[in-house]
């Protein structure tokens, strides 16, 4: 795949070069900009301008700079594709960004004119394009807006900026000896011990863990760093969940863990169950020192699952849930352009189930009521004959001893899910107790009488793999191929938008923009119209793996993250003109 900076594989040119070019198209058109697209070398520091803008209000300028690995000084255990490599670029980039601050205070020109960007991360530390280690460099992708006024060339302000400016925030972001060693090897044994927690999981027999002190309110909802006041209600374990784990470096700590199985948070209103199930949400990241829920791991392939009225569905077997429509219309390969709460809710189920999900993480009040469960009078009332419905609290016992796929359900007005329940988790000002004992000498006391009836059989298949129709994936609109993330929450793709606004583990726009890579990078190498949707995500990420990010870009970007294989597959699901074919 050929990509912008490829084309700069020769001898750098000296820097010199550069600042000729720029006196000389000084005061002329925009466009004259072009003239500086190449490789130049000044000192330690090589400097690669890949594309250049054509316009101030346009997208900005892709750039790289890079310097020697001996140059930099980094330890070389650090230097790994792996967990510490990851921990250490986000660190990197963090600096990086920290040193743009520091050296943009008196930016000046049109548009986004000198303006200097680096993909910063937020609260969660992923896999991230705009920091990369290669064999013989550290290398910073980011973006510049080249200066200018108006519409003209401001070529002394950009020689200051790219021949100055630049090599000084690297000497101050890409440089062990400029960083401070302590701070380094805390971000890196932060990511590191909760990698290792979260691998520890499955040998415990849990599918999260909680660890004691734990910080698990948010600021706002727009603002995802941890509350500030001055009496935060720190998490502590109740002692019947309590357990300790050795951690490479924390040591040993203390934390509640949550079991497989069946597992309600319950509560009252504003006590914090919705707070805890959004931190298992969030428990599948890693999360940077400091943030308060870097104690707090899940599973990694649990999955939120809520009802997502109008969504497409295009063949899914949702026939667990939901069977015998009216007019005729299959569940066994059912399609929507418009579907209900309690179908998406079930289609959501099954497509995660498809992909490898072992957790589902759901909250009531983002469920459709009639999918969550149809109690005795309301079953008195009508007959299961005229109820296609089967409820989630019918299915979510078979989910764990059928299939091994364990659920977390915040549950506040529904006691019917006590009788199901293998773990009851009540959330009291914030602080959890287990009433697991409470709870089901309640359900065992509780009248036959006004019990509900069971309504699943005895047993349901797994999904069925569903096969890719090639030419559905295909992004073309008009004569052109348009692919663009819009924000965190959607996709341009061909003619349509993927609305993705529902899916709350994509965190972060940069992951949006590598799923539509994903899904660009599917439709011209891996799709054939016999992968299904799980084959074409497991092989996307088994390239990423070994070859990085890149691997899928279109061009070399520095702003893209990694998502799970879950959510392109979500994304993928939610794509309008997909087309699934026929199962042999």
């Amino acid at each position: 795949m050929q990509r912008d900076g490829d084309q700069h594989s020769g001898a750098p040119q000296p820097m010199q070069r550069l600042t000729e070019t720029l006196r000389r198209i000084d005061g002329r058109g925009y466009g004259a900009y072009k003239d500086i697209r190449g490789t130049y070398q000044l000192h330690d520091w090589t400097l690669c301008i890949d594309h250049v803008q054509g316009d101030p209000f346009a997208a900005p300028s892709r750039l790289r700079l890079k310097l020697p690995l001996a140059e930099a000084g980094f330890p070389s255990d650090l230097q790994t594709p792996h967990i510490r490599g990851v921990a250490l670029c986000d660190f990197l980039t963090r600096a990086f960004h920290r040193a743009i601050q520091q050296a943009q205070s008196n930016r000046q020109g049109s548009g986004g004119s000198g303006q200097i960007r680096i993909d910063v991360p937020g609260q969660e530390v992923l896999p991230r394009s705009s920091i990369a280690f290669t064999e013989t460099h550290v290398e910073a992708r980011f973006t510049v807006g080249l200066p200018a006024r108006g519409r003209t060339v401001l070529g002394r302000q950009a020689i200051t900026l790219l021949c100055e400016s630049l090599p000084s925030i690297g000497d101050r972001s890409l440089r062990y000896r400029a960083l401070q060693r302590a701070d380094v090897e805390r971000h890196v044994h932060t990511v590191e011990d909760q990698r290792a927690l979260r691998d520890m999981l499955h040998a415990h027999q849990l599918i999260a863990f909680v660890a004691d002190d734990a910080l698990l309110p948010r600021r706002a909802g727009n603002d995802d760093r941890p509350m500030q006041g001055q009496h935060p209600v720190c998490w502590q374990s109740p002692e019947t969940l309590a357990m300790t784990v050795d951690l490479p470096h924390a040591g040993r700590i203390r934390g509640a863990g949550i079991p497989q199985g069946v597992t309600l948070i319950v509560g009252g209103g504003y006590h914090g169950k919705s707070t805890l199930l959004k931190a298992l949400i969030r428990g599948v990241y890693n999360h940077l020192p400091g943030d308060g829920r870097e104690g707090v791991v899940t599973d990694a392939t649990a999955v939120a699952i809520r009802a997502e009225d109008g969504r497409r569905v295009e063949k899914v077997t949702i026939t667990p849930f939901i069977a015998d429509l009216p007019y005729g219309q299959s569940t066994t390969r059912f399609c929507s352009d418009d579907a209900s709460g309690s179908t998406s809710q079930a289609a959501n189920i099954i497509e995660a189930l498809e992909v490898g999900a072992r957790v589902l993480l759901i909250d009531e009040d983002t469920s459709a009521t009639n999918f969550m469960v149809r109690d005795r009078r309301m079953q008195e009332l009508i007959a299961k004959t005229q109820e296609p419905i089967t409820p989630f609290i019918d299915r979510v016992r078979q989910l764990y001893t059928q299939h091994g796929v364990s659920s977390v359900l915040v549950i506040g007005g529904v006691g019917d899910y006590l009788d199901v329940a293998d773990t009851v988790v009540q959330m009291d000002a914030f602080r959890p107790r287990d009433v697991t004992s409470q709870a089901q000498a309640i359900a065992a006391d509780w009248p036959a009488s006004a019990r509900r009836h069971h309504e699943g059989d005895a047993h349901w298949e797994p999904p069925q793999p569903r096969p890719v129709v090639r030419n559905s994936l295909s992004p073309q609109r008009g004569r052109r191929e348009k692919v663009r993330a819009r924000g965190v929450h959607g996709i341009q793709y061909g003619g349509e938008e993927i609305d993705i606004s529902q899916l709350e583990q994509i965190v972060d726009a940069s992951q949006t923009r590598y799923i539509a890579d994903c899904l660009q990078h599917a439709y011209h190498q891996l799709a054939d119209n016999r992968l299904t949707i799980l084959q074409l995500v497991e092989r996307t990420e088994s390239l990423v793996q070994a070859h990085g990010l890149e691997a899928v870009q279109p061009y070399l970007y520095g702003d893209r993250a990694w998502a799970r294989p879950l959510e392109v597959a979500a994304a993928l699901n939610r794509l309008r003109t997909l087309q699934v074919a026929a199962t042999t």
